[in-house]
């Protein structure tokens, strides 16, 4: 018997992007699924027009914008499928993605999350070679708190087709079992912004289980490759939420060399990049990303987060 998929996506502001996305849904192969869309506290709600464009899609409305991790877990409570697959409201699904990362639970009781192949969206996929985005990641650095990400901006001509663990599973498209979920937990919130994926699976392989990423599932997710907008928000979440994740996740040594590190290296090159370009409004959101983690008194347990109730629906 086939099991249950809920998709679970996250709106904001993208109602047109959404609307693709589900459409790339229901002309997926695999029967069983049920679409979860939550909005983030757009400008507009959108609940009228999926209701009466989208009848089976299950929607639900966060007056506030939770973040990333925050919406995802409303899906998480509202769902009902023994998998769920996260998926980016700008991604598309390829047919037989579903089928593929299914098969990766079935054959690997310890699988906890894993992520399909990855690739930027173009005009027309299946033109011409795709562009990868992810086929995987390498740990974070106990010292520099980088990671690389596996493939990326490499064209597509079939040199990865090995599913394989990896470290981290990518949060534009995973799928989880409900097994995993209740005992690792939901999302991290504390978050709101980047990282939180990252922690989800340091706190799932805690939990016995393991990431893989399966290349043999495609799905193409339309963030661009070719500009990468610096804007305040980004750089103060990113770093921010780089310390947050080393705290939650890495001992009292190790942290006190990423401390050294940040301070001797890290600040200062940042400094000097920002001061160069002028760009003061990006030098402090960066100053205040510090100062957040060094003023935070609490420490969230990587296992605070547990799956304790149902959201009812209207």
């Amino acid at each position: 018997m086939q099991p249950l998929i809920s998709i679970i996506t996250v709106n904001y502001n993208a109602l047109d992007v959404t609307c693709e996305m589900i459409e790339s849904i229901r002309r997926n192969s695999y029967p069983k699924v049920e679409i979860i869309v939550v909005d983030n506290a757009s400008e507009e709600n959108p609940g009228g027009y999926l209701q009466k464009h989208y009848p089976d899609v299950k929607f639900i409305r966060s007056e506030k914008n939770l973040g990333f991790a925050g919406g995802n877990n409303l899906g998480i409570r509202a769902s009902t499928g023994d998998f769920l697959f996260f998926l980016n409201n700008d991604a598309e699904l390829t047919n037989g993605a579903l089928e593929t990362l299914l098969e990766v639970f079935v054959k690997h009781p310890r699988a906890g999350i894993a992520s399909p192949k990855i690739c930027y969206y173009i005009a027309k996929p299946g033109s011409g070679p795709d562009m990868i985005q992810y086929v995987g990641t390498t740990h974070v650095h106990p010292l520099t708190a980088r990671n690389s990400t596996i493939g990326e901006m490499e064209l597509d001509e079939g040199q990865y087709t090995e599913l394989k663990e990896t470290a981290y599973a990518h949060g534009a498209a995973m799928m989880v079992s409900r097994k995993v979920l209740k005992e690792a937990g939901l999302m991290p919130e504390d978050f709101f912004l980047y990282y939180e994926e990252l922690d989800w699976c340091e706190r799932i392989r805690r939990s016995g289980y393991k990431v893989y990423v399966e290349p043999n599932a495609k799905i193409y997710h339309k963030e661009s490759y070719s500009v990468n907008k610096i804007s305040t928000l980004k750089t103060y979440y990113l770093n921010r939420n780089r310390i947050f994740f080393m705290k939650r996740n890495r001992s009292k040594i190790q942290m006190m060399g990423f401390w050294l590190f940040l301070f001797l290296f890290t600040v200062p090159k940042n400094t000097v990049r920002f001061i160069l370009k002028m760009d003061w409004p990006n030098l402090k959101a960066f100053y205040r990303a510090i100062l957040w983690n060094i003023k935070a008194r609490k420490d969230i347990s990587p296992s605070s987060t547990p799956l304790t109730f149902k959201l009812k629906l209207k």
